[in-house]
């Protein structure tokens, strides 16, 4: 059973590494390493700031510790002048403790630089490797979108794309629809010109039918022809008799008629 397990986490973490492939860019995966630089870059600068903070907070206790180491060692030999050794004594133990004060915050004040120096140039370090990554990164991005572009452009090119080979593929198949249909057509009209299938509307005849029934109608044409030109040859001479009495009569019918002449004798 656990060898079964592990195999489906095999198998499940190669699909998931898989789809992240395919699902990740190079480019925004520079742009995310370059913004958690820059955050990396900008905690270092506010640490440089903390530390120098720390600095001069020092600075100025030992400034505050000094003076007054000075005023309580004024007032002993103030004291000491008016014959008060027990104040000057005073005065100069008061003056001892602080000057143990002031060598401690300058250890830490000594501390504190030593660390600043190392942060201010960690952080120049750093922001002279972030300048450097982010030209190497715009120089990657462009080259990645330049192959991208010519890959796409080739692949449109060769036809392999995925648009391009839908496009492909419904044009085969829409030649391959055309083929076959013209193939179909061609096939009815060889059966149906054979007379292996019958034609519901008669419209269809084969080669033999065809044949005769162009013959028939010449021959009756023929035939026809032959009647119009006998009936032309018959009624000619009667035609052209008739056209010339009716010529001669109307040529009587202009001529003016004589008056009949009668003799006086």
């Amino acid at each position: 059973m656990s060898g079964v397990m592990k195999r489906m986490g095999m198998i499940f973490r190669a699909k998931a590494n898989k789809a992240l492939d395919r699902a990740e860019d190079p480019r925004e995966t520079l742009d995310y390493s370059y913004q958690k630089q820059l955050e990396l870059l900008q905690k270092v600068r506010r640490g440089v700031a903390d530390v120098a903070t720390s600095r001069k907070r020092l600075e100025l206790q030992l400034n505050q510790l000094q003076n007054q180491s000075t005023k309580l060692e004024e007032q002993g030999r103030k004291a000491l002048a008016l014959g008060r050794e027990d104040l000057a004594r005073e005065a100069l133990t008061r003056r001892a403790a602080l000057q143990q004060q002031v060598s401690d915050l300058e250890t830490q004040h000594q501390t504190l630089q030593g660390e600043e120096e190392k942060l201010t140039l960690a952080s120049q370090r750093l922001q002279a490797k972030v300048d450097a990554f982010r030209t190497k990164k715009e120089t990657i991005k462009a080259t990645y979108t330049a192959a991208q572009a010519q890959t796409r452009i080739g692949e449109a090119f060769s036809g392999i794309s995925e648009e391009m080979g839908d496009v492909g593929m419904a044009i085969q198949r829409a030649e391959d629809k055309t083929a076959q249909m013209q193939a179909r057509a061609g096939a009815i009209d060889e059966l149906l010109a054979s007379g292996a299938l019958d034609d519901p509307t008669g419209t269809a005849k084969d080669d033999i039918t065809a044949e005769l029934d162009r013959l028939s109608s010449g021959s009756d044409v023929e035939l026809e022809l032959q009647r119009m030109k006998a009936e032309l040859a018959g009624g000619g001479s009667g035609r052209q008799q008739a056209i010339e009495g009716g010529a001669a009569g109307q040529m009587r019918q202009d001529r003016p008629q004589e008056q009949p002449r009668f003799d006086k004798s």
